[in-house]
């Protein structure tokens, strides 16, 4: 009876004990799968899940017609978790199961990257001095997919530590063709000049987001991306350039600044009667493709940059001014002889002596007299000079804004000095940007009315929109349109009849040109070289082309003579481009004596 009763007892028990297990079973279950289970998934998920970025084509740069001259390209940053990084296992072509050294997986990441191995294991090492726990050091970026594929292959075969993720670079079909007006990337693909600076905001997409869950490794496991931000492109760009026009002056002014010795050159094509851009052409020029191998000075668009003195370009600023104001016409009348001091106690002289001449103002241009220019431009007061410069948009930046454009300089006429308040009429003592010279052309081109020069057309985005479309301009009178048409009367006799005919005519077809050199003073000391340079618009009779051209210490030719071909070739091209037919009606004729 006893032994039953106790019998009974631990049968109890043991049932008690198991209730009270399953109990605490069942208690666990609840909290895992009820109360905690929101809260347990998510930290399971934290340790397996991963987040990337997807990143955003920056927008592409176009041309007038659609032709692409900056687009973005596919290409992988290589990362490494610097604390991990460790002797592995691998198996062999045999099937055996090898260690493979901390450096010899070095080496065989610097095979394929075209890094050394002790370059490779600084990084890891810089990153552990600063973090011993650190997971994240860059091994390489921007490399291409070939190089990728190289590394997932190291991958797959047990180097784990070592991490692609896909980025996007910058690629110019073109190479240096307007590279300096392009400008260029960092390596984080935001602008850091030129155009790619300044419609930063147009070109800079926005990045999305995608999440996946990771094996042990760090490999995305398939199925398990899911997308949780769309990546947004940048806007399209498209520009004023026509990318064949620049390309030919770009090889005719590279070509020139060659053979003549030159520092560097530049030629610029504006449509005269919109202010668009067609062309910016500068030598040495910037391949956004290789930064590094460009020298930092030429890092730029000399164009918007880089100042100079005109010279005798000015004249038919001058020319014009005194027409519109009523104080001269193509035939009044000048004796100039290769000096002339006025009673100011000024000293103008010409570029080479010659005996006296009797010039009209149209012969002035001509033989680009110094003191025949000064001699007739002194009928106009120094404040009313000044104003028709102002007017012209010397001393002044363009409206397009581009990075680091520099403002000519015109001091105001109550700081011209006795020589200065001659000088600024044939372009010494005063200097400009190309972009102001093209601009003031523009003015004398458009029968007077200056307009802005633009250089971007409109930003477009995916979704339909348009943004930074210049607006319509209203022009702003400069000369009036019988003073524009007589001076590009006389420029037209400059062409025929003036000392670089020979280098400037084109058989059917009446061109409006003027020559220049301008000199250099540095320190207040007159150097020996100079700008040549040469501006005009064709046809002559209704312009729609602006050319100029500037080149900078030319060797061999020198004087204005170096920039003829060049100008000469120029409007050929613009001639045969944009279809101008011959001219019918007689040209200009301005006698340049009397």
């Amino acid at each position: 009876m006893k032994h039953s009763l106790s019998t009974r007892r631990r049968v109890a028990a043991a049932i008690v004990c198991v209730i009270a297990i399953v109990g605490v079973f069942v208690v666990r279950l609840v909290d895992i799968q009820v109360v905690r289970a929101s809260q347990l998934v998510d930290d399971s998920l934290a340790k397996t899940s991963s987040a990337g970025t997807i990143y955003a084509p920056r927008g592409s740069i176009v041309d007038t017609n659609g032709t692409l001259l900056a687009g973005s390209v596919t290409l992988f940053d290589i990362t490494i978790s610097p604390k991990d990084v460790a002797e592995f296992k691998r198996t062999n072509e045999d099937g055996k199961k090898v260690t493979v050294s901390v450096d010899e997986a070095m080496a065989e990441i610097a095979a394929v990257t075209g890094q050394t191995k002790e370059e490779l294991q600084a990084i890891v090492d810089d990153a552990l001095a600063v973090d011993p726990t650190s997971n994240f050091a860059y091994l390489i970026k921007g490399v291409e997919y070939d190089t990728y594929q190289a590394l997932l292959a190291l991958k797959k075969q047990g180097l784990w530590w070592i991490y692609p993720k896909q980025t996007s670079g910058r690629t110019y079909p073109n190479g240096a063709i307007a590279g300096g007006v392009l400008g260029y990337v960092g390596s984080d693909n935001a602008g850091l000049g030129g155009l790619e600076l300044s419609e930063n905001s147009c070109l800079t997409g926005s990045n999305g987001q995608e999440a996946y869950q990771r094996s042990k490794d760090g490999v995305a496991l398939p199925g398990t991306t899911t997308v949780t931000k769309e990546a947004e492109p940048g806007g399209e760009l498209k520009l004023t350039l026509d990318a064949d026009l620049n390309w030919y002056m770009q090889q005719l002014v590279a070509s020139q600044v060659q053979a003549q010795g030159a520092a560097w050159g530049t030629v610029t094509v504006t449509e005269a009667k919109t202010g668009k851009i067609r062309a910016i052409a500068e030598a040495p020029s910037l391949d956004p493709n290789d930064i590094t191998a460009t020298p930092s000075d030429d890092r730029r668009s000399r164009v918007f940059q880089n100042r100079f003195e005109p010279g005798s370009v000015f004249k038919p600023l001058t020319a014009a001014s005194l027409i519109d104001a009523g104080l001269a016409t193509p035939a009044s009348q000048v004796i100039a002889d290769y000096r002339y001091k006025p009673s100011n106690g000024a000293s103008i002289k010409d570029a080479l002596p010659h005996e006296r001449q009797q010039l009209t103002l149209a012969g002035v241009l001509q033989t680009s007299s110094n003191t025949g220019t000064s001699q007739l431009g002194e009928k106009l007061s120094p404040e009313k000079r000044y104003g028709y410069l102002d007017a012209f948009g010397i001393g002044h930046k363009s409206e397009i804004g581009f990075p680091g454009e520099q403002r000519g300089t015109l001091h105001p006429w109550q700081e011209w000095d006795n020589q200065t308040y001659y000088t600024t009429m044939f372009g010494q003592g005063v200097d400009v940007t190309g972009i102001e010279l093209a601009g003031a052309y523009q003015a004398l081109a458009n029968l007077g009315e200056k307009l802005p020069l633009t250089l971007v057309e409109g930003c477009s985005y995916p979704d339909g929109t348009v943004t930074d479309v210049p607006e319509d301009a209203k022009p702003e009178r400069v000369v009036s349109k019988e003073a524009a048409l007589q001076t590009l009367g006389m420029m037209e006799t400059v062409v025929t009849d003036g000392f670089l005919a020979k280098e400037l005519e084109i058989p059917g077809y009446r061109v409006a040109a003027k020559s220049g050199t301008g000199e250099q003073i540095i320190g207040g000391i007159l150097q020996d070289t100079f700008y040549s340079s040469m501006a005009g618009a064709v046809p002559a009779d209704d312009p729609e082309y602006v050319v100029t051209v500037t080149l900078k210490d030319p060797l061999y030719k020198r004087s204005s003579a170096a920039a003829a071909p060049v100008f000469k070739e120029a409007v050929l091209q613009v001639i045969k481009k944009y279809g101008i037919p011959p001219s019918t009606t007689p040209g200009a004729d301005y006698p340049g004596y009397y």
